[in-house]
């Protein structure tokens, strides 16, 4: 079984046909349909159903597929760093929106003093969104909120705790509340995770005593619920440094309510350990921390 047997059907699974495939690989049609076919003698199964709309992957194509594309990302990454010279190669990290400003720009110059010429893709977005592509090695770390639960795929080092703040419109009417019960007749506006709303605002209200809000609106961009405060009397929860970091230093303010910090660290898998390129900027991203100040 060849690296390139593996990356055709690849491709042509994640394009949905063999012509999309040889079009993203830059090689002839004929040159896929072969691969896949020989990859198919090899193995002894039926990788693909040939139907009129086009080709689907069988039951046996959908199980090679979940393994096939975590088992190509390695042998990637382990070909371009017996091949690659010292200062190539690639490195893919997903971080959240919260303290990006401080945290990348000092991490990226570091790192491109040491790797000049290495492929850097950045991923912006929530930690249950990154989190996925990091087990499937989409992604080779993140920085995040750290879950409920990590789970024994990933392996979670912190890396400092960023306080919560609750926040609204600069003249909100209950701009100066002094408790989440003083809160209570407020509509607000929730970060979605996968669908749910977060369960910080629930914990917080039972905690207090309190019943939880009904969040009016989910919603999984954070700018997008800055904007939404900003022209309403709604109310959310956000963590500090990003109303002090952002265009919501702007435009929302923070109601003087005390509330617990969460931990932000470094996910990586438990099972794989990261290339030289990967693990440099890691310590690049660590670094950029320390250097940043009191994180809060």
């Amino acid at each position: 079984m060849r690296l390139t047997q593996i990356r055709d059907f690849l491709a042509v699974v994640e394009c949905g046909g063999i012509r999309p495939a040889a079009r993203k690989l830059g090689v002839a049609q004929p040159t896929i349909t072969k691969s896949v076919r020989s990859l198919e003698d090899e193995l002894h199964v039926q990788l693909f159903a040939r139907k009129a709309r086009g080709i689907l992957p069988t039951a046996a194509g959908r199980a090679f597929f979940s393994r096939a594309h975590v088992a190509h990302a390695e042998l990637s990454k382990a070909a371009e760093e017996a091949l690659g010279g010292s200062s190539s190669g690639s490195v893919a990290f997903g971080i959240g929106p919260v303290g990006v400003a401080r945290i990348v720009p000092p991490a990226i110059a570091s790192f491109q003093r040491q790797f000049p010429h290495a492929h850097v893709r950045i991923v912006e977005g929530l930690a249950h969104v990154l989190l996925p592509q990091l087990r499937e090695e989409a992604l080779d770390f993140v920085v995040g909120v750290r879950p409920k639960d990590v789970g024994p795929v990933l392996k979670y080092r912190p890396l400092f705790r960023s306080a919560m703040c609750v926040v609204a419109r600069k003249d909100h009417p209950l701009r100066n509340a002094r408790s989440l019960e003083e809160l209570a007749g407020a509509d607000w506006v929730a970060m979605s995770m996968a669908g749910r709303p977060s369960e910080l605002v629930a914990r917080l209200h039972l905690d207090a005593g309190l019943a939880p809000p009904s969040p009016v609106i989910l919603c999984e961009s954070i700018n997008t619920v800055v904007a939404v405060l900003a022209k309403s009397d709604m109310v959310t929860t956000l963590q500090r440094l990003h109303v002090k970091e952002s265009v919501a230093r702007d435009m929302l303010r923070e109601i003087p309510i005390s509330l617990p910090s969460v931990s932000i660290g470094l996910f990586t898998r438990a099972d794989t350990p990261l290339t030289r390129v990967a693990a440099a900027m890691a310590k690049c991203v660590t670094a950029a921390v320390r250097g940043g100040g009191r994180m809060v």
